[in-house]
């Protein structure tokens, strides 16, 4: 199914922008792990709209409601359902988007697929309907916690169009990244970050940028050989994100420069443990983590709704123009910092309970 993740930790998430609410339904939780509703909730502060005057102004609360699968504050190993509530709705901003298509959008395409789409806020196409991976990465970090403790995943800004932040990924704290509006690790750029895209929103326009990612403390032996690598599955998770247009890992493109003896990491011995020399592999090889921090960039584009007119065609397929109308970000990488993170959680809780699974311990 287009909207479910994970072979044994698996979510599906599901609700539309505009409707009653979004969710998800988590399987595969073990049972008697400690979770509250304050748990979710904290997580879900920090990907929803309204948190800043750099983001969309729409004010959701996003307060989430366990609805099964906890009991006297413990998972019962049943699943688990959450629910969100959709409370500032203004489906009359999208009255014209009804019979036009809004450029990069997935207007078109759903309509091409489905002959029929939810046009009020663009349905499961919106980024609101990452809450429920949000809600369940919540859930995920509480597993990970039980099972591999001191496992870190912090993301932040690295770039917003020409802008580039200055972070070092074996040292960047998570209150740093939190302790700023953009989510950038380098506060020396906060401002510059801020003025920019408080600039182009002024001009009606949007712009787009790179998130890096770090996994901290990750132990070797998670992923699977061909199809499961775990840079795959990372890769899939991300580019699922609304809005991405390109993932890499360690070296990245950048690789493409090195001739292999410049790029190969080599092995040595630290306390009876195997390291590597550099990361140019981004903490993974054949697919499977070697210990070393997994490193990776996610790709964002800008904004697809802007405020100025634009040429589109309509539900008839002609020509015609089009406004944007509602709330929107500008930039979508400050809200899309905490969605990195939670896709990285998913991932990483799966592939520990399959290793579990298969092999008794990680």
């Amino acid at each position: 199914m287009s909207s479910t993740l994970g072979q044994i930790f698996k979510i599906s998430t599901w609700g539309e922008s505009h409707g009653v609410g979004v969710g998800v339904n988590i399987d595969g939780c073990p049972p008697l792990l400690e979770i509250t509703q304050e748990d979710i909730q904290k997580e879900l502060d920090r990907r929803r709209p309204g948190q800043s005057d750099i983001v969309t102004p729409r004010k959701e609360g996003d307060v989430c409601e366990i609805l099964s699968g906890v009991f006297e504050g413990k998972t019962l190993g049943s699943p688990i359902g959450i629910l969100v509530r959709n409370q500032d709705q203004r489906p009359s901003s999208y009255t014209e988007m009804k019979d036009k298509y809004r450029p990069s959008h997935a207007d078109y395409t759903y309509d091409a697929k489905y002959g029929i789409r939810a046009w009020h806020g663009g349905g499961r196409a919106s980024a609101r309907e990452t809450i429920g991976r949000v809600a369940a990465a919540a859930v995920a970090k509480k597993v990970i916690d039980s099972i591999c403790p001191g496992i870190e995943v912090i993301a932040y800004v690295k770039s917003i169009k020409h802008l580039q932040a200055n972070v070092d990924p074996s040292t960047v704290k998570f209150d740093d990244v939190e302790s700023n509006i953009v989510r950038t690790g380098d506060l020396s750029m906060v401002e510059p970050m801020v003025d920019l895209i408080k600039e182009v929103r002024g001009e009606g326009n949007s712009v787009g940028g790179v998130v890096e990612c770090v996994i901290r403390n990750c132990p070797a032996g998670l992923g699977a050989p061909v199809f499961d690598k775990l840079e795959a599955e990372l890769a899939k998770a991300m580019m699922s994100i609304p809005a991405t247009k390109g993932f890499e890992i360690g070296s990245g493109f950048d690789g493409t420069q090195l001739t292999g003896a410049e790029h190969n990491d080599h092995f040595y011995m630290e306390d009876e443990k195997v390291r590597t020399m550099t990361n140019n592999s981004g903490g993974i090889q054949g697919g499977i983590s070697n210990g070393e921090n997994i490193i990776f960039r996610v790709a964002f584009k800008p904004t697809a709704t802007i405020m100025t007119e634009q040429p589109t065609i309509d539900t008839d397929h002609k020509d015609t123009e089009l406004k944007g109308r509602g709330r929107h970000d500008a930039c979508v990488l400050p809200r899309a910092v905490p969605m990195v993170e939670a896709m990285s959680y998913l991932i990483l809780v799966d592939h520990i309970l399959r290793q579990r699974a298969q092999m008794g311990s990680v």
